[in-house]
């Protein structure tokens, strides 16, 4: 670090990032599909895209569609599955030397726990639990928008993983708070929100959904507002650290997430419009800093002034 720059390194969970700007997972494969671009080391760290215990093919198409500011996906978690991520994608990003966080997802709670057991034994740094999956032993409801069931599978998920974790929160519910609350007495280690809205589009001349799976999860700048606002109501009830996204597009939106509470941030799906956007993100920020005389960007972490 040159002298009198600003230290943008942040610590989340005892792991030490470069800087606040992680990628969200789903949008850039697992860190390495954008080398052109940036390189996967000089983020903060890495979230891949999310991985199951086996191999999914996902949703059948069409599974993407544009919104107005923003775009509806389904993908439905195609992914290659956790033991190929560990032995190939994995050892790939940590030679270059970037700091990796694995997604989970399942569909009880044994799988995430399975998933926990195999990524403790690799050099992983932490796990995000993707908690908007239905839970099948519950007939199919989602695991993330019951508090008592967001305690039990961040319970269960802590008491055998050796990495720190991350849960992942849902905005499908009646409460952010109340969510994040049971997250925490489960154990979580560190929260990251939000996950994706859920929406729909409809062809009105066929009648029929633009998505085959009828429904998927809105994300772009048009969920910014209620990104926002869910982790300044989270950092109300919670000293946990906050990993914010939706919707970020330039470093003005994160240093936005991190006055409203967020410790880091994520950019998710402005990659595919901009995919210099990280990069940017992180010289915005520093830029940010030195220009105001700002020495640590974590003085910036839940400064927004309420009315």
């Amino acid at each position: 670090m040159e002298r009198n720059m600003p230290d943008i390194s942040v610590n989340i969970c005892g792991v030490k990032l470069k800087n606040p700007v992680l990628t969200a997972s789903g949008t850039c494969g697992f860190g390495t599909d954008y080398l052109e671009y940036y390189k996967p080391e000089e983020l903060g760290a890495v979230t891949v895209k999310g991985l199951t215990l086996a191999p999914r093919l996902g949703n059948v198409p069409p599974r993407i569609a544009e919104t107005p500011s923003g775009m509806l996906n389904s993908i439905g978690l195609q992914n290659p599955g956790v033991e190929k991520f560990v032995s190939e994608y994995l050892p790939a990003l940590k030679k270059r030397g970037a700091t990796v966080i694995a997604n989970i997802s399942g569909s009880t709670v044994s799988d995430y726990c399975e998933m926990a057991k195999i990524l403790s034994q690799t050099d992983t740094d932490m796990i995000e639990m993707n908690i908007s999956c239905p839970n099948v032993k519950e007939g199919g409801v989602t695991f993330g928008t019951v508090p008592s069931t967001v305690e039990k599978i961040t319970y269960e998920v802590k008491s055998v993983s050796e990495k720190p974790v991350i849960v992942k929160l849902s905005p499908n519910v009646t409460d952010i708070r109340e969510i994040a609350l049971s997250a925490e007495k489960g154990g979580a280690d560190c929260l990251s929100l939000i996950n994706t809205l859920l929406g729909m589009r409809i062809d009105i001349k066929t009648r029929r959904p633009v998505l085959h799976n009828n429904v998927g999860g809105l994300s772009g700048p048009a969920v910014k507002p209620v990104a926002v606002r869910m982790v300044w109501q989270v950092r109300s009830v919670t000293s946990l650290p906050i990993i914010g996204m939706g919707g970020i597009t330039c470093s003005d939106d994160a240093i936005e997430f991190m006055m409203a509470g967020a410790n880091a941030v994520a950019v998710g799906c402005g990659v595919f419009s901009d995919p210099f956007i990280p990069a940017n993100v992180i010289k915005g920020i520093e830029k940010y800093a030195a220009d105001n005389g700002i020495k640590d960007v974590s003085s910036i972490v839940g400064s927004v002034i309420p009315y």
